[in-house]
């Protein structure tokens, strides 16, 4: 079975928004199906498929969460994106000049003193800035003396020599939270196979770019098999740290980025050794038993708990078990089905509450896409996979 969860994701996202056309009928139909939930505010929570956990508002609509600084949405992609928005260049492109300027992330950024209004005179914090876009002037965050802003294009163009030397095509450019995160990311030429003799899964690898001006990221890159066309587009949960390279906004912190590229060489490779490890795991059993003693193992219940912490443990455990007897549908009861089964779980189900100082506090789906691209449950995945890599040895 070949997987193009892009293709999938895509789909499912234009029949969403043919759906808000009639939004009243569709809604309907969807909350009487059960696969949305009203929310007190009025809005909807998606309760199946590749976009569970989303909230939609009032008329059905998802919230991408794309830049609107400049009056439209900060995108560049090679597809049309289920949203509809940004710019599409049929086929792609290999000018990363012509990708930042479509993407809408062909922005500065400098560094202003940070000042303080104090008893009717203005003061000057020498040791605070904000970091401000030349474009609109906004203050996409505040930063100390040793943070160094790492421009956009900067941050990209070493991605150049790979488009040059590979051929392969920018797939999307844009920006998140007025412009405090942006991205870019290409496809690998080659595919990933798991266990082709059996479920013959194919995983299609990319390579995302994500740069941050808030002071609280650091610059990243990671190998996903997501093409990124808004703010709820994630990745998947591999196991390796050689998938996901950082530097942090500190002094020469651009020279650092020169030396992504040979990491970049050991991630791709990587995914060799990756998809033999889970093809290992597509041809181990799995118990429900041995399920359960994986699910304790990674959300442990103290024998003091409260009874409303025993009462979430158990709505885990039971959305865990209905997302693992769907994997098992397809890949049997397998080791390989209970680990889509936890990273299903924690990259669509587990609860998140983005706080006020994210910028996201009301933006749950872009809140849940950042926190899948910066990789905050990879420590979590990455115990799944051990422990059920041990039961190969049984």
């Amino acid at each position: 079975m070949s997987i193009d969860v892009n293709e999938a994701f895509a789909a499912e996202r234009a029949g969403q928004l043919e759906d808000a056309r009639n939004w009243e009928r569709a809604l309907q139909d969807r909350l009487a199906a059960g696969t949305v939930e009203r929310l007190p505010d009025g809005r909807y929570r998606v309760l199946t498929g590749w976009d569970a956990g989303e909230i939609l508002s009032a008329r059905g609509v998802p919230q991408h969460g794309l830049d609107l600084s400049r009056g439209t949405a900060a995108l560049y992609s090679s597809v049309p994106a289920w949203h509809n928005v940004g710019t599409v260049i049929p086929g792609g492109t290999s000018d990363i000049d012509k990708v930042l300027e479509l993407g809408g992330i062909d922005y500065q950024v400098d560094m202003a003193p940070a000042m303080y209004p104090w008893n009717g005179e203005t003061r000057v914090d020498k040791r605070a800035f904000h970091t401000v876009r030349t474009d609109t002037g906004a203050s996409l965050g505040v930063v100390g003396t040793g943070y160094e802003v790492i421009q956009n294009r900067r941050a990209f163009e070493f991605l150049q020599e790979l488009v040059n030397d590979s051929g392969v095509i920018w797939e999307s450019a844009g920006a998140l939270r007025g412009g405090k995160k942006v991205f870019v990311a290409m496809r690998l030429p080659q595919h990933v196979v798991v266990d082709a003799e059996g479920i013959n899964d194919h995983i299609v690898p990319f390579i995302v770019a994500i740069n941050s001006h808030d002071g609280r990221s650091p610059y990243q890159v990671v190998v996903t098999p997501w093409r990124p066309v808004c703010g709820n587009t994630e990745r998947l949960a591999v196991t390796d740290a050689l998938t996901r390279w950082t530097v942090r906004h500190t002094r020469n912190a651009t020279d650092q980025i020169q030396e992504a590229r040979r990491t970049l060489g050991l991630s791709i490779k990587y995914y060799d050794r990756w998809a033999d490890e889970e093809t290992a795991l597509a041809r181990t059993d799995l118990a429900i038993d041995e399920f359960n003693e994986l699910i304790d193992t990674l959300w442990p219940l103290d024998d003091d708990t409260t009874a409303r912490a025993a009462r979430t443990h158990q709505a885990r455990r039971e959305r865990l078990h209905s997302l693992f007897a769907n994997e098992a549908e397809r890949a049997g009861r397998t080791a390989y089905a209970g680990e889509r089964a936890v990273t299903d779980y924690v990259d669509h189900y587990a609860p998140i509450r983005p706080s006020a100082a994210s910028g996201l506090k009301d933006n749950k789906p872009a809140a849940r896409a950042l926190r899948l691209l910066e990789g905050t449950d990879d420590d979590l995945k990455t115990k799944a996979h051990r422990r059920l890599t041990l039961l190969r040895q049984r």
